[in-house]
């Protein structure tokens, strides 16, 4: 975790409408990220929130309590050998779920109040549980009515950010809830010539997605079966996130 006062960030002009981002600063000129490291979320550190949660792509999930220690960066997870984090997320409220999805489609969901609190040192516990060669893709925090599950599979034989795949968005109340630990249940059905999930995001509706240029990529509607399968996308998809965010 990297501090950083908000008297250093960048003011955003004000506009009538959309926010607009030209007065911002890139991350790298505001905090010193080492090779392969990339940012994750923020999190205000505010005492009156819920805590941090954290899920690795081994399928760990940990909560930390917000605490403000006298420095700079400090380490809150530990992590196992060849694992990442690949989320990380502020609990805005106790009723808040923690969602995972992996590469192998199967889609997990249970209440942040079923994970412990640890401390720094605690390397955290079972999230979800992994097949042979799974992997997280996908770790967040969601309302539990009115989010939406957004899937893009593909071949894994392809090149990173070339294979446009097949697209499904799906309500996250076609998903049953499991407890923490489990396999999950199964959100996306693969079409021929496809084996992995691309990319996966849980989050509050309407869901927006775009390409590695910024430019929009419409998504289909949020209907059909939680282990259906895809449409075909229009372009290769590199993030997905809310438009309600605001």
């Amino acid at each position: 975790l990297l501090k950083i006062s908000v008297l250093d960030l960048p003011t955003v002009p004000a506009t009538a409408s959309a926010p607009n981002l030209q007065g911002g600063t890139h991350v790298s000129e505001l905090i010193t990220l080492t090779p392969g490291e990339r940012v994750l979320c923020l999190t205000s550190l505010s005492t009156d929130s819920f805590g941090l949660a954290l899920g690795t792509a081994g399928g760990v999930v940990k909560r930390v309590n917000p605490e403000v220690l006298a420095r700079d960066s400090w380490e809150v997870v530990r992590l196992g050998p060849g694992d990442k984090v690949v989320g990380a997320v502020e609990l805005r409220s106790p009723d808040t779920e923690l969602a995972f999805v992996t590469n192998d489609a199967q889609l997990l969901r249970f209440p942040a109040s079923s994970v412990r609190p640890q401390g720094r040192s605690g390397g955290g516990m079972a999230g979800i549980k992994l097949g042979v060669g799974g992997r997280v893709v996908f770790f967040g925090a969601s309302p539990a009515t009115g989010s939406v599950v957004v899937t893009v599979s593909g071949t894994s034989r392809a090149l990173p950010g070339t294979d446009a795949g097949s697209v499904k968005v799906t309500p996250i109340e076609e998903y049953p809830a499991k407890g923490r630990a489990t396999g999950g249940v199964r959100c996306h059905r693969f079409l021929k010539g496809e084996d992995v999930l691309l990319l996966a995001w849980v989050g509050p509706a309407p869901a927006v997605a775009a390409a590695a240029s910024g430019s929009p990529i419409p998504l289909p509607d949020a209907a059909g079966r939680r282990d259906g399968s895809g449409t075909p996308a229009s372009q290769p998809i590199a993030a997905v996130g809310s438009a309600a965010a605001g």
